[in-house]
């Protein structure tokens, strides 16, 4: 069997790859995983369920409510809600697990369940390996051991989540949005009542486009992977800024008042900047990864601020975080994880803490974005070559070398194979676009000659 469980959960087209009956055995097989581990130890275990709006999660979710239910778990089900509400939700019930079914920005078709531990933490690998293997011991007949009678779990719909989730952003923020309009995209999602609410409730003027989900339309040419429907409305408006969810609104980009793109790299720098004149910046560190733009860490070399650079996947910023105790890290996809208020990435909280910093400076997010300026960067994709002799080619080594003498302190190549595909990714930086292009393309064809 190949590993169900990818970066981010398990996920693949609903109803082929991903079935009612892999969501519902996948389900039994996190109950008796974690019962195993004394998870469930001494009292009746609970689990926390919600989905994304895409129709699909209407049967998947009932297959996971099933297979928690039979397996003894009772389950509250709190229904549409981002991803990182399911999870605050998860630590704040107290339960012992957290189901999110959605393909956050993938298209409709997609769909995906994701396992939170208990606290709203994502589960270790090692029981997401052992979730796979009893799953599969289990689906080629192997009876289960079932509960009967009162030991079987019941499900109740939980309706406070909502008004829970949001009173905990609302919480959280350093000061109010009075007097700031916003434009939203919620990318018809998870988010599309929530995030509006949460805006109005904290004082801001609030504009909401991609805010009606009907099941199908989920991150269809809206939201942050589609940027132009943002863009253009906030200059229609004449709003401050915009900000742009994904289907299941963990993760957010922005849009300043010209309708220019302030991507996860620029806002991770205005927030960097405001945590650490709020003291709430840990050991003066923000995360990011090798990805980030060489722009960004420029920016936060000259304003004293050091940045640890991981693999890239939000998994890995977040590993690096809670080992060492950092409080902000993120991606470039506007992935932000503030972890002294949640356990994974909010864009909901990430737009309402940039919304903030705008409201209490006076100034404006172009200004504030202007902090880093983000050095124009180049990636092409080399597919069909042997991408386990990236790091042992002594002719792509020189040329490496080669190319990194010629762009200098202002420059950088990045070499990274695909984690799922036979291909190599060439990452160019530097400070012209048109030396950027030309030193990719140099690079990309030793890359072809070297490893074909």
């Amino acid at each position: 069997m190949g590993r169900l469980f990818g970066t981010d959960g398990v996920r693949g087209v609903a109803n082929a790859d991903l079935t009612a009956e892999l969501a519902l055995g996948l389900s039994v097989a996190a109950a008796h995983v974690l019962a195993e581990a004394g998870t469930f130890e001494g009292h009746r275990p609970t689990a926390v369920v919600g989905r994304d709006p895409r129709a699909s999660g209407e049967f998947l979710e009932a297959a996971v409510v099933a297979g928690l239910a039979s397996a003894g778990v009772d389950v509250r089900r709190v229904g549409v809600l981002p991803t990182p509400a399911v999870a605050y939700l998860t630590g704040a019930l107290g339960a012992d697990l957290g189901v999110m079914l959605s393909a956050s920005h993938n298209a409709m078709p997609d769909n995906g369940v994701k396992f939170f531990a208990r606290g709203g933490h994502k589960l270790a690998d090692e029981l997401e390996h052992r979730i796979e293997a009893v799953y599969e011991q289990h689906r080629t007949g192997e009876p289960w051991a079932r509960p009967t009678g009162a030991g079987v779990g019941r499900v109740t719909d939980y309706d406070a989540g909502f008004d829970q989730y949001i009173a905990h952003l609302i919480g959280v923020l350093p000061n109010r949005l009075d007097g700031i309009k916003v434009v939203l995209d919620e990318a018809h999602g998870a988010a599309s009542r929530v995030s509006p609410e949460a805006f109005a409730r904290a004082g801001a003027e609030i504009v909401t486009i991609g805010a009606d989900p009907d099941g199908l339309n989920i991150n269809d040419g809206c939201g942050s992977t589609h940027l132009e429907m943002l863009q253009a409305a906030v200059v229609e408006h004449g709003a401050d800024l915009g900000i742009a969810h994904d289907g299941d609104a963990d993760r957010c980009l922005a849009v300043d008042a010209e309708g220019r793109e302030v991507d996860g790299d620029q806002i991770l720098a205005v927030l960097a900047l405001a945590m650490r004149e709020a003291g709430q910046l840990r050991k003066n560190t923000v995360v990011g990864t090798v990805m980030s733009n060489l722009g960004f860490k420029l920016a936060m070399e000259r304003e004293g601020i050091e940045l640890v650079q991981t693999a890239v996947g939000d998994r890995y910023v977040l590993e690096s975080m809670k080992a060492e105790g950092y409080a902000l890290g993120g991606e470039q996809s506007g992935h932000v994880i503030v972890l002294d208020h949640a356990t994974t990435g909010d864009g909901t909280l990430t737009g309402l803490m940039l919304a903030a910093r705008v409201a209490a400076t006076g100034r404006t997010l172009a200004d504030l974005a202007g902090v880093m300026s983000r050095l124009p960067q180049i990636l092409v994709n080399v597919p069909d070559v042997d991408k386990s002799r990236v790091t042992t080619s002594a002719e792509l080594a020189t040329a490496v070398a080669d190319a990194e003498r010629e762009l200098g302190a202002t420059g950088r190549v990045l070499l990274r194979p695909s984690g799922t595909e036979p291909l190599v990714r060439v990452m160019v930086e530097a400070a012209d676009i048109e030396q950027a292009k030309a030193v990719a393309g140099r690079l990309a064809d030793v890359v072809k000659s070297a490893l074909g």
